[in-house]
């Protein structure tokens, strides 16, 4: 069976733990939203790396952890998407909130694939539903693979 989710590694020393584990939650989160993946690419990367895709392709010249990019035709596509996050503000991120490594990157892996079923964060209310959404999928990972809070 073809790996639906992949994970790539660009111009940084980085070695994702638990694959497995995480594709499985993927599919798990995916079947909750009722959507079908026909290819996700999970690529991690450096600062640098994503502040150029940032620049070439949003227009923003700013550091950020994710970007997420859609490639479907349609909405009622199966997904397919690019998810570029960079390592360096994944360890930023979770030093400043006091969290283990491995937990931030668990929220930035699902917050991309969140984006990808509907939700978005330019609002308040929106950023409110989004972290209500990446808690339900954390705790989901938590469940499914024992992991102690």
């Amino acid at each position: 069976m073809d790996n639906k989710i992949d994970f790539h590694i660009e111009e940084i020393d980085f070695q994702l733990d638990n694959k497995s584990e995480i594709n499985k939650w993927i599919e798990r989160i995916a079947e909750f939203y009722e959507v079908e993946i026909n290819s996700i690419n999970y690529i991690f990367c450096s600062d640098n790396y994503l502040l150029d895709i940032n620049k070439e392709y949003l227009n923003h010249d700013y550091l950020t952890d994710i970007i997420t990019f859609d490639n479907r035709e349609s909405d009622n596509e199966e997904i397919e998407s690019d998810i570029f996050i960079s390592i360096d503000r994944v360890k930023d991120n979770a030093s400043s909130l006091g969290l283990s490594f491995q937990e931030e990157l668990r929220r930035v892996v699902i917050h991309g694939f969140l984006h990808l079923v509907g939700f978005k964060d330019k609002t308040q209310e929106e950023s409110d539903n989004m972290r209500l959404a990446e808690d339900n999928a954390l705790n989901e990972y938590n469940k499914m693979f024992h992991v102690e809070q």
